[in-house]
């Protein structure tokens, strides 16, 4: 294996200030993972409440069942390609995401993907905090409803009995973190089936109510004639196209941290293309299935799962429901959204912060950004928070696709990765190149961004600039990739 190092190697490497055991490369006694263990990967932090409430979101927008399901699963196959690519380097050497990062951006450069990949994962950790204790809020109002009650806290705007299940949630994920990342294997092993069977029974559930799949399955769209936004079919599937690719925009960089583990690229290839796209097409069939069922049901459209839940009376449904999901939520959250940006806050100061402790600011970041403002309703949710984001990760993703195989042929020197002063600094520890490519990359998407946060009046930015914000993982993509190419063309060293 190419991260086999020989011990002279090692020693020089554990002297070096780019060093520390959570960033080293794996050996191949290491490489344990094969085919089964990245579906069981995908299946476990796919079938999750985010991906049921990003399918009916679709639903919300107008879509119907199979517009959503398509949607998404095209979404998926397409995150999937730079998801296999960049798992490449992370099988070959062993490397997790930040180190990998050192040869596009720098020793030192290398930390600004880190972080704004870690920044979107504190925001992913506060979303998923805020998903398993609103569960335990509006479950216990059932049994309790005077919890629900009071009047939203200024500048939170939720209330102290809100804040106080989503502060207890959010301490349950601290403690398992402070255990250390082995603590939640029993947890994932036990997640996917738990979360599985309660989307299938809800999935019964709506069946039998509405009377079977029929008449959920033949809402129409809102984009037929005659409906309400006929004819806008496109203008709305793009933007939720580049939605979908940014619900795993994040894990398709720091792919690394996992297939670092890897057996064989051909373990890591099939295990993610069976288990992503499959799994996500599936639990997003479960989710439209049931919100659509909810609009013949209850005569409005419940994208939330729990807000379906709390409709039951039933004490024993209600409390298996609870621990299901916070079980399963709590697995997903430490696996998708601690292991890396734990790395990439100890790669800030190799030396200085451990796993735990990037951990510990992963979960204090998470709560700063109020989650609970992110997901408020379905178009906050895919145009603000999806794409905004998926319009900083496109550039990196095309930073480091083109210098691993176009520039680099997939060849790394794994010593010069750890070395201050090897051929990885560029410019004082930075890649100028890489650089200027995330800021060419970012542009383009900047206006409408700040158009769709309300920073701009839509009025002073052309409409044509405006639309380029809801391509924007496609657009950051392609102009990084060019923009880096033609910049190590022109200043290889810089």
């Amino acid at each position: 294996m190419d991260s086999d190092l020989t011990q002279s190697q090692l020693l020089r490497l554990r002297s070096s200030a780019l060093y520390n055991e959570d960033l080293a490369p794996v050996p191949e006694a290491g490489r344990k993972w094969r085919v089964g263990s990245f579906a069981a990967l995908w299946i476990s932090m796919s079938a999750c409440l985010p991906t049921y409430m990003l399918a009916s979101s679709l639903i919300g927008g107008g879509m119907n069942w199979w517009q959503a399901v398509l949607t998404i699963f095209l979404g998926n196959l397409i995150v999937l390609v730079p998801m296999i690519l960049n798992a490449h380097a992370g099988t070959k050497y062993g490397i997790p995401f930040p180190v990998y990062c050192r040869a596009a951006f720098g020793t030192r450069g290398a930390n600004v993907p880190a972080v704004l990949r870690a920044l979107v994962a504190c925001g992913w950790f506060g979303i998923q905090t805020w998903i398993g204790g609103d569960a335990i809020y509006k479950i216990l109002g059932v049994f309790f409803p005077s919890m629900l009650g009071g009047n939203p806290l200024p500048v939170l705007e939720i209330t102290a009995v809100q804040f106080l299940c989503f502060f207890f949630f959010w301490s349950i994920n601290m403690w398992v973190i402070h255990r250390g990342i082995d603590t939640i294997r029993v947890l994932l092993n036990i997640k996917a089936p738990l979360l599985v069977a309660l989307g299938l029974l809800l999935l019964y559930w709506a069946w039998k109510q509405a009377g079977g799949f029929g008449p959920i399955l033949s809402q129409p769209s809102a984009f037929d004639p005659g409906q309400p936004q006929a004819g806008k079919f496109w203008g709305y599937f793009f933007p939720a196209l580049t939605g979908m690719i940014g619900f795993w925009a994040t894990l398709s960089l720091n792919i690394p941290d996992f297939s670092r583990y890897a057996k064989s690229q051909c373990d890591q290839v099939l295990g993610q293309a069976l288990g992503l796209p499959t799994t996500m097409a599936l639990y997003s069939f479960i989710g439209v299935t049931v919100t659509s069922a909810t609009a013949i049901i209850f005569g409005q459209t419940l994208w939330n799962p729990v807000d379906v839940l709390t409709r039951f009376q039933s004490p024993g449904v209600l409390i298996t429901a609870l621990v299901s999901l916070c079980i399963a939520t709590l697995a997903t959250n430490i696996a998708a959204n601690v292991v890396s940006p734990a790395n990439d806050f100890a790669n800030i100061a190799p030396r200085k912060i451990s796993f735990r402790m990037g951990g510990c600011i992963t979960g204090a970041i998470g709560v700063l950004m109020m989650p609970w403002k992110l997901v408020a309703d379905p178009s906050g949710y895919i145009f603000t928070w999806l794409i905004a984001y998926g319009a900083l990760l496109g550039p990196i993703g095309g930073i480091l696709i083109a210098d691993y195989f176009v520039c680099r042929r997939a060849k790394l020197n794994l010593m010069a990765l750890y070395e201050e002063e090897g051929e990885y600094r560029y410019t004082g520890g930075i890649s100028l190149v890489a650089m200027g490519a995330l800021m060419a990359g970012v542009l383009p998407s900047l206006p409408g961004f700040l158009v769709q946060v309300r920073a701009l009046d839509g009025k002073s930015v052309p409409p044509w600039l405006n639309d380029l914000y809801h391509y924007a993982w496609f657009i950051g993509f392609v102009v990084a990739f060019v923009v880096y190419v033609a910049g190590r063309k022109l200043a290889p060293k810089a």
